[in-house]
């Protein structure tokens, strides 16, 4: 029975390396809820948080639920949230007291972090929309309305804004809010709400907005623009067609409209283009946008948008793009069907209402560019796999060093998280993550970079992950630099979180740069026949004929692992059972050392060392027996649940 299940485990597991190997390259090394530091809160009610925001204290965050705010202390994650409570003005009676009305009841859709300390608030009772904002350094925080919002306010009242849809505050002294409507009816496309109104033309077109993108100018501010990132249901019916289609459009933030009896309150100056994500060469593009993530630089022109893909084979791709590229298409190219459209100005213009009406004409009939985005210096995607990734968050903070990498964080389907180093148009897998128990769906997730903790909330908890945890690749300088993790360094006794004084070599992953040039033989020869200094061989005693597992620590999916019997000069690769090998009859043939060896870019290490002896027969078989059948269920159970 036990070696039947051991063959069964042998039969599933080098079925999951197959597929692992043709479809899903593998992150180097995974991290369950066992392995790195997470902390949670479980989110009660049943309805999905409008957003997390940071507050100005380390590890706190502030999460809109339906009905209220909370904020959620992880340094004492055992405490109770602070519930903060949302007094809407607009369900205060005009009495003296201000009662509130019994009727009275908004759902938070949208929050956002304004400057200092205060948060933007939009919610809707399905008949309207009210926005304010909050100051969370208030004792009491009021639901007001600042100067500065008070057009959003007015603007806003008549629209329901839609539950999860991309929106974007650009803040001034009379603020604008850019929302997104997606969907098949009504007034899809972008909304303006402040000191002007300004909405869609209505079309028959089925689009599903994923992310907004201001982009506004220091060297000519009326130039401001806002890109919109959508997704748009191809009406083509060939069966070889791709349900979606990809596309990115630009309003500028100074449009005013069209005249009073022409295109009034609706954009003038919107333009649409599609995006390209793929290689001509092996004829492999992706048409679905599911996300986007923004890298904003110094200069308008050089900000990032890293675009995440799916295509129709299950397929995930990362393409990025810059707003120069994209403002190029829209400055140069000529509009779908070669259509010249003289008088026609790709800038923003003072006055959009003044624009002569042949001219309105033409941008309501057509507003489609010809030519097509391309990634950045028409490369193709810097990731692509068969994963199925739902949310992309991006990290530019480690450009700040010399060796310039870019950190992604990617979500999958059943809630787990992959970091991805990328530098120019490579990337490598550092980590898996696992935070969840279950199979979730990640909402969303942000970044606090000065303390390197991610969060991130499912429909029921809210997860704070420490992905600055170095120490769990190792307590070696090999270990550390094959992580190729830009956060973490090698500081001459520990793997910590990196500096400019450290070894750390994320391009190459050369451990060599851990050993002076008159050591590095000798370490290379010694690191493979004997133990690390905290390894201990152990002893095992075995009766005869019995079957017995020798365990292996497996920590790196990219290394390989070999068994080496050393009085009998044989090895036994692990590519099939990673991690455990068969003694499957002692006698006295099997006697002797043991010891798991993993070898990785040329770097080894012993990861653990046993010695195998044989007792008497007197020996109590019945339960080791039992325990090393329990062994191998679990092993099998492990295996199939992959």
């Amino acid at each position: 029975m036990l070696l039947l299940l051991f063959k069964l485990y042998l039969l599933c597991s080098r079925l999951h390396t197959l597929t692992e190997a043709t479809s899903k390259p593998a992150a180097r090394m995974t991290f369950t809820l066992r392995e790195t530091a997470m902390k949670r809160f479980p989110l009660l009610g049943h309805h999905v948080p409008a957003g997390i925001v940071l507050e100005k204290e380390p590890n706190t965050v502030i999460s809109a639920e339906q009905k209220r705010l909370k904020s959620f202390n992880f340094q004492n994650p055992h405490e109770t949230p602070v519930e903060i409570h949302v007094p809407w003005t607009e369900c205060n009676k005009s009495d003296p007291q201000q009662t509130v009305k019994a009727d009275c009841s908004f759902n938070i859709y949208l929050v956002q972090k304004m400057e200092a300390n205060k948060l933007f608030l939009c919610g809707t009772d399905g008949k309207g929309t009210a926005c304010c904002d909050m100051d969370l350094s208030e004792k009491t925080p009021r639901c007001m309305s600042s100067a500065k919002i008070q057009n959003i306010k007015k603007s806003i009242q008549g629209f329901i804004i839609k539950e999860g849809e991309p929106a974007a505050l650009v803040e001034s002294a009379d603020s604008n809010l850019y929302v997104t409507y997606s969907g098949s009816k009504g007034d899809v496309g972008i909304h303006r709400f402040g000191w002007n109104r300004v909405g869609p033309t209505m079309h028959d077109r089925e689009q599903h907005y994923v992310g907004l993108v201001p982009s506004r100018r220091r060297d000519d501010p009326f130039q401001g623009k806002v890109f919109g990132f959508y997704k748009e249901k191809n009406k083509d019916p060939d069966l070889y067609s791709n349900m979606w289609i990809p596309f990115v459009t630009r309003v500028c933030m100074g449009d005013r409209g069209g005249p009073k009896n022409f295109l009034q309150f609706s954009w003038t100056s919107q333009m649409n283009a599609r995006l390209f994500c793929g290689e001509p060469e092996s004829r492999r593009h992706f048409s679905e946008l599911v996300d986007v993530a923004t890298v904003e630089k110094e200069q308008w022109e050089d900000t990032r948008v890293y675009a995440l893909f799916r295509n129709e084979w299950g397929m995930s791709a990362v393409c990025v793009y810059t707003i120069k590229d994209i403002e190029r298409i829209f400055t140069t190219s000529t509009f779908k069907g070669k259509v010249p459209q003289p008088g026609r100005s790709r800038a923003c213009v003072q006055d959009s209402s003044a624009i002569h009406m042949d001219v309105l004409s033409k941008i309501k009939e057509n507003s489609e560019m010809e030519e097509w985005v391309w990634p950045v210096n028409n490369s193709g995607p810097i990731l692509f796999n068969h994963h199925n990734y739902t949310h992309i968050y991006v990290d530019d903070s480690q450009n700040n060093r010399s060796d310039k990498h870019t950190v992604l964080y990617l979500s999958l389907h059943k809630g787990d998280i992959h970091k991805v180093v990328q530098k120019e148009t490579e990337t490598f897998i550092i980590a898996e993550y696992q935070p969840f128990h279950h199979r979730h769906h990640v909402l969303t997730f942000l970044l606090h970079p000065p303390t390197m903790k991610l969060y991130l909330t499912s429909r029921t908890e809210l997860v704070q992950l420490d992905v600055g945890n170095c120490a769990q690749y190792g307590d070696r300088c090999g270990d550390c630099v094959l992580s190729r993790d830009p956060y973490c360094g090698w500081n001459g006794s520990h793997c910590t979180p990196h500096t400019q004084d450290m070894l750390q070599d994320v391009s190459r992953a050369d451990h060599n740069i851990c050993v002076s040039p008159g050591t590095f033989q000798h370490s290379q020869t010694v690191s493979k026949y004997l133990p690390a200094r905290d390894d201990v061989t152990k002893s095992i005693k075995l009766p005869l004929n019995s079957k017995y597992f020798l365990q292996c620590p497996v920590s790196s999916h990219q290394a390989r692992y070999t068994w080496i019997n050393l009085e009998r000069n044989t090895s036994w690769s692990l590519e099939d059972s990673p991690g455990l090998l068969l003694i499957p009859r002692m006698s006295p043939e099997q006697e002797g050392r043991y010891r798991c060896v993993s070898e990785e870019r040329g770097y080894t290490r012993v990861l653990a060392d046993y010695t195998l002896q044989l007792e008497s027969r007197a020996g109590v078989k019945t339960s080791t027996s039992l325990l090393l059948g329990l062994c191998v269920t679990a092993a099998l159970i492990q295996s199939l649940s992959c």
